[in-house]
């Protein structure tokens, strides 16, 4: 009798297990707005690959009817989605080169997506295109430098800077803010899928009479840019090159604004932040620099992808005494507001950091989102630091 109990047991939960991780086939059927790129390699990804902009399995069948189509298996749940030729600076527009929103599906049943692709960023850029995108960045932001020697990666990079309304005006000198994705940061003729509008906030205050700040953006490395920001390896993307970048920003990066611009240089005044990867290396930027800097925004930190998170909170965090902002957005997947909590909590035990947090349960992963909380990243590490 009791083997039977147990064997009734085991098959009911079999029975749940297998009902709780059913998997549904979802079928897309992608129309492009034109037969420009109707053989183009095209790339599905979300919240379900990583937000991998090239993920071979995720890859799909292109027809010369400018028709593409894929059919994947997920489980129930609910997802976020975009579409890219490759890399994010050939993702999905609208019809007017404007980024878009991630797409959004709550799945339950098979069942198949119809897309109405407005354009690719890519088309909006460069000779061959009829429409510009518009450039969106104040007159106080410039490009220091297209071509910025990287040695620590043996790369160059994009840098940006943002100088107060004013600074040409003044002797002061700033703080500095350091953030990552800078493509993403002042100009929506550059960004992917949206941008922070960091200048025009910082505008607004300075009007107010707020503190005022330096802020300077590095381009991301397009496909190195899961490498660059993580300092383990992980799978699909190699040995983490985190390390590496973290050394750039303070051996290479620091010295040369603080050498050009009228720069605060101590602790207190240095600031980093940046979302998705760009909050899980801003997080440990701080870990492995505590002396360099004084404030962090770690926005929908990717912890996910961290394999050495943990280990290395609890064996550093002790030497951090920093202002750490947390945000996280409520669908930005199930792991992302717990995972965040485990190390804000890891934090609070090893570290004498300010610690504060904001959740928005209605929130996606996306641009618009940071954009909308960085004021009170600013105010809460900046302003009243």
């Amino acid at each position: 009798m009791k083997k039977a109990k147990k064997a009734l047991l085991v098959a009911l939960l079999l029975f749940v297990c297998s009902f709780s991780f059913a998997q549904h086939k979802v079928t897309f059927l992608v129309k492009q707005p034109s037969l420009l790129h109707s053989m183009d390699r095209i790339y599905l990804t979300g919240n379900f690959n990583l937000w991998n902009p090239a993920d071979s399995s995720y890859l799909l069948q292109s027809h010369p009817n400018g028709v593409s189509t894929i059919t994947v298996s997920l489980p129930a749940g609910d997802y976020e989605y975009k579409f890219t030729r490759g890399s994010w600076q050939k993702g999905e527009t609208d019809s007017a080169g404007k980024g878009v929103p991630n797409r959004t599906l709550n799945l339950n049943s098979d069942t198949t997506i119809h897309v109405n692709m407005g354009g690719w960023n890519d088309d909006f850029k460069g000779n061959n295109v009829a429409i510009l995108r518009k450039h969106t960045a104040s007159p106080n932001v410039k490009i220091i430098d297209t071509a910025f020697y990287i040695p620590q990666l043996k790369r160059t990079r994009r840098i940006w800077i943002y100088l107060p309304p004013d600074y040409k005006m003044s002797a002061k000198r700033y703080p500095v803010l350091y953030m990552h994705d800078g493509q993403n940061l002042f100009d929506g003729a550059t960004s992917y899928s949206g941008e922070w509008g960091v200048d025009e906030y910082l505008d607004s205050i300075f009007k107010k009479g707020k503190k005022e700040v330096i802020v300077v953006g590095i381009d991301n490395g397009l496909s190195k840019r899961m490498s660059e920001y993580n300092p383990w390896e992980f799978e699909n993307f190699g040995k983490g090159e985190g390390d590496k970048y973290v050394d750039f920003l303070v051996y290479t990066l620091k010295p040369f604004i603080d050498k050009h611009y009228r720069t605060l240089k101590d602790k207190p005044n240095t600031f980093i932040a940046g979302s998705s990867m760009g909050g899980l290396i801003s997080l440990y930027a701080v870990l492995k620099f505590p002396n360099v800097f004084g404030g962090a925004g770690i926005f929908s930190p990717a912890f996910w992808t961290a394999s050495g998170i943990d280990s290395t909170v609890k064996a550093d965090a002790k030497n951090v005494n920093s202002r750490l902002f947390f945000y996280a957005g409520g669908k930005e997947g199930d792991s992302m507001i717990p995972d965040m909590k485990r190390i804000e909590k890891e934090i609070k035990e090893w570290s004498k950091s300010a610690v504060t947090e904001i959740i928005d349960n209605d929130e996606h992963h996306n641009e618009s989102a940071w954009r909308k909380y960085f004021p009170d990243f600013y105010e809460w590490t900046v302003v009243n630091k």
